[in-house]
């Protein structure tokens, strides 16, 4: 399954089984460098989602009492599956979504550790006791799981995302019903069938493919305990708003605007080289990408070495050597994204990288060159909106206090980036950085599984955040006992 042939028509999986939706209509699934068309993906109903829930729900009865290091068992078979299929899944991944083999397979890496770290639920998932909380009163604390969970993912990390959720959801004794993206939804069946493979009962993990009426099935159903969500800002804070209003536990991860700093003392070399693949690799579309710099002091030098750079760099298919540029992921997004770069050069931004025109050397698939704007000020639109694209604003600042200023005033704060070798610097940026995720010259400042993905202010709607500790908390609930032994 690693190199599709020919148009697919994929189904839901609902306890255990592949079935037809009910929906009438369907979305093409096109291979974004290519424009070949890879499957047809159903868009189903809220009957779909009833279905899923109900057996999601049936299965929960089973599952929860499920000896927890049963659960890691089947875990772990699926770690090696996965680790198995490894390449086979990021050419997939390429295929789908249009990003370079490279970061497809480190994807993968990322998704697989994911499952790591929920293998270990024996350990994550232990409660808590003391004795003698008061004279002959002993206290103790269990987790319990919450029931039916519902995940919805985005097209940008059709496999990392849901090995986010479900992985660690499962592990705490949940069960799960996963909407992936309409745009990538042959990786998550190619993951249920490797979960399934691993062992996973019936009903434990299931998909419905779909868009709208499929979200808000989720949200509405009153089975469903939780909800986890990755994509755009104002759908995060609908699917935030819609879900905690029917009493459900949320996390909602939104878009982002993230500010690298360059300071004088950088090394030019290497800051310049972290800051193209973090803006350009992934075609941008990623919501830990820089899509904005921060030039202190009077440094033309660097603005100019970053063109350099970005001129250089190897545009195509995924599946081809050396390239880190790919497509976007539709025309529709290509032509909002112009839209930006239009309104860019409209509010008197210096457009010194026009990406546009690589649209006319390649005919085929949704490319976009990569697209520097300097002078960019505060109040533009670029500065300001995640336009989620291989653009990049540079904007002008005196000195440290200047580009820590442009990151409290934007409205963002998963992640933010400082070059320097300046100990004094790093420290107050540590400090007085406004955002989740900070980076010491790295260029993509993401956690691993076993911390928090902890994006603040509108990057992120919730309380808890998938991975680590909050992710066991998030998806378990405790409960207290007193015991007195005096009687």
């Amino acid at each position: 399954m690693a190199v599709l042939k020919k148009s697919t028509e994929l189904k839901n999986y609902i306890n255990g089984e592949w079935v037809a939706s009910n929906g009438k209509d369907t979305l093409e699934v096109p291979n974004p460098a290519t424009g070949e068309i890879l499957a047809s993906v159903p868009i189903s109903t809220k009957e779909d989602v009833d279905q899923a829930v109900k057996a999601a729900n049936v299965a929960f009865k089973k599952w929860k009492n499920v000896p927890v290091p049963k659960r890691a068992r089947i875990l772990f078979k699926y770690h090696t599956l996965l680790t198995d299929q490894h390449e086979e899944l990021a050419k997939l991944i390429v295929q789908e979504n249009g990003k370079a083999f490279k970061e497809a397979y480190g994807e993968v890496q990322r998704g697989i550790e994911c499952v790591e770290f929920a293998s270990g639920a024996p350990t994550l998932i232990m409660g808590e006791t003391l004795s003698g909380i008061a004279e002959e009163i002993d206290s103790e604390m269990f987790r319990y799981p919450l029931g039916v969970v519902g995940g919805i993912t985005p097209f940008n990390f059709p496999m990392m995302v849901p090995l986010w959720m479900f992985p660690l959801a499962i592990a705490c004794g949940n069960t799960f019903v996963l909407k992936p993206s309409e745009r990538t939804p042959l990786l998550a069946n190619r993951l249920v069938e490797l979960f399934t493979e691993a062992g996973a009962p019936k009903g434990v993990l299931n998909v419905v493919h779909g868009a709208h009426d499929v979200v808000n099935g989720l949200l509405d159903h009153e089975d469903v305990k939780a909800i986890s969500f990755v994509g755009s800002q104002p759908v995060a804070k609908y699917v935030y708003q819609r879900a905690a209003a029917e009493g459900k536990r949320v996390q909602a991860l939104s878009g982002a605007k993230n500010h690298h700093i360059v300071m004088p003392d950088a090394d030019m070399e290497k800051a310049a080289q972290h800051i193209i693949s973090s803006t350009f690799g992934s075609a941008g579309q990623r919501c830990m990408a820089c899509s904005a710099v921060v030039v202190v002091g009077d440094n033309d030098k660097f603005v100019n070495l970053l063109k350099k750079k970005a001129d250089e760099l190897t545009i195509g298919s995924g599946l081809e050597e050396d390239v880190l540029l790919t497509p976007v992921i539709r025309d529709s997004h290509r032509e909002k994204v112009l839209g930006y770069i239009h309104k860019g050069v409209e509010e008197g931004a210096s457009l010194i990288r026009d990406g546009r025109k690589e649209m006319d050397e390649i005919k085929e698939g949704t490319f976009l060159g990569p697209t520097i704007f300097d002078h960019v000020t505060p109040d533009m639109t670029i500065a300001k909106e995640e336009i989620f694209a291989p653009v990049l604003s540079l904007l002008r600042a005196e000195d440290l206090d200047g580009g820590l200023e442009y990151i409290r005033k934007s409205r963002y704060g998963n992640g933010a980036t400082l070059y320097s070798k300046d100990a004094a610097s790093v420290r107050k940026f540590r400090e007085e950085a406004d955002a989740g995720m900070l980076g010491i010259n790295v260029g993509v400042p993401a956690t691993m599984a076993f911390f928090p993905f902890s994006g603040w202010k509108d990057s992120f709607y919730g309380d808890l955040h998938v991975n680590g500790k909050d992710g066991v908390n998030f998806f378990t609930r405790k409960k207290m006992i007193t015991s007195r032994f005096d009687f």
